[in-house]
């Protein structure tokens, strides 16, 4: 065998983990459009800090359509760089089954796969901003930060260990077992089975996007520390005795928290 074939065999792009390699960059460039604040937010000019809890959310909503659907496309990022490295498994596993399909085909199959992820967990950005227009998270940290973290990490203390969370973690954690049961041919089955799946992920890791939301939603330690966590429940063998962990900590955390408010 020749020293070229043994290059061209070695590194056969058939044999690379391409769709790994793809979600890993995508969710890459997503935190350097983060940390980089790349994306404009209208009213930029205020003086309080955009890390602030409640602040881009008041930005939004002060500033009318224009300002909902910059909040909108800033949270689908944060979302790709936060949940698309521990949804590698779902998207490799969902790229072998394409075999024999044409690699259009498979372009635009594992295509609808991420993109309905990722409008899943855009979508969700709603749900802040309902919020803060119904209790303004920046004018009730100012006046009572310590009783709205302590009842935050309560809040994620009691969901953390819960059956429902568990139940959501399961089906994020063997992403395999979700495929034998919800697999559909086509296009328009990859983006139902990806419906389905991504409702679950969002119920396993909604708490700690409340938490996220309550103590700045563009706090990117609070971002690195909840991307670490909740890849590392829904990836390792211990994720989830990490899951009760994490729990019973934000509890404790919760407890602690509001007693020093209190008294």
């Amino acid at each position: 065998m020749s020293t070229h074939e043994s290059f061209r065999d070695r590194f056969d792009l058939h044999r690379l983990p391409v769709i790994a390699l793809v979600s890993y960059v995508v969710a890459l460039f997503a935190w350097v459009v983060i940390v980089g604040r790349w994306l404009p937010m209208p009213g930029e000019a205020m003086t309080t800090r955009m890390s602030d809890p409640g602040v881009p959310e008041a930005m939004a909503l002060s500033n009318g359509v224009a300002g909902v659907g910059l909040y909108l496309i800033m949270w689908g990022v944060m979302m790709i760089a936060m949940m698309y490295p521990s949804s590698v498994p779902f998207f490799r596993l969902y790229y072998k089954t394409l075999e024999g399909t044409s690699n259009a085909g498979k372009a635009t199959r594992i295509g609808a796969v991420m993109g309905t992820y990722a409008l899943v967990w855009t979508s969700t950005g709603i749900v802040p901003l309902v919020v803060n227009a119904v209790v303004p998270i920046a004018t009730l940290t100012n006046a009572h930060g310590g009783l709205l973290w302590g009842g935050a990490l309560l809040f994620l203390s009691g969901y953390q260990l819960s059956p429902y969370k568990y139940r959501c973690l399961r089906y994020c954690r063997s992403p395999f077992g979700f495929l034998m049961g919800h697999h559909r041919p086509g296009v328009r089955g990859a983006i139902r089975m990806t419906w389905e799946y991504s409702v679950f992920c969002v119920g396993c890791c909604w708490a700690l996007f409340v938490f996220m939301v309550a103590v700045g939603s563009m706090n990117i330690v609070w971002m690195a520390l909840i991307a670490v966590v909740l890849s590392l429940e829904r990836t390792v063998t211990w994720g989830q005795r990490l899951a009760q962990a994490v729990g019973i900590s934000a509890g404790l955390g919760g407890i602690s928290l509001l007693i020093i408010t209190i008294v």
